[in-house]
Formats: C-alpha cells, structure tokens, sequence
C-alpha cells in the first residue's frame, strides 16, 4: 500500500472517529479529531501532487 493510499484510509477513519464523538457529545474530541483530520487531507494533497514537503 502507498503512502498517499495510507494516509486517504487515515482520513476515512479520522471522519469516521469525528462523526461517532458527533453522536456521543464529545465536542473536545470532535474538534480535535477535525484537526488532525485537517492535516491529513492536506497530506493526501501533497502526495497527489507529488510535493512531500507538507506530507511530513
């Protein structure tokens, strides 16, 4: 598996985690769980492109 294949099935458990924190009422978890969801989804861009220097 690549790295950029990695990353887009961390992102899908990321969203996944978020929305069932959603359901539960953990908002701290919700946010932070966005957050990281956030810096993953511009990891995947970067490995789309071809440009690892924002992957790390």
């Amino acid at each position: 598996m690549s790295r950029g294949d990695e990353l887009k099935e961390l992102a899908s458990d990321l969203s996944r985690a978020a929305e069932k924190a959603r359901r539960l009422g953990l908002p701290t978890t919700v946010y932070l769980l966005s957050m990281a969801l956030v810096e993953v989804r511009e990891a995947v861009a970067a490995t789309d492109e071809g440009d690892d220097d924002g992957a790390a």
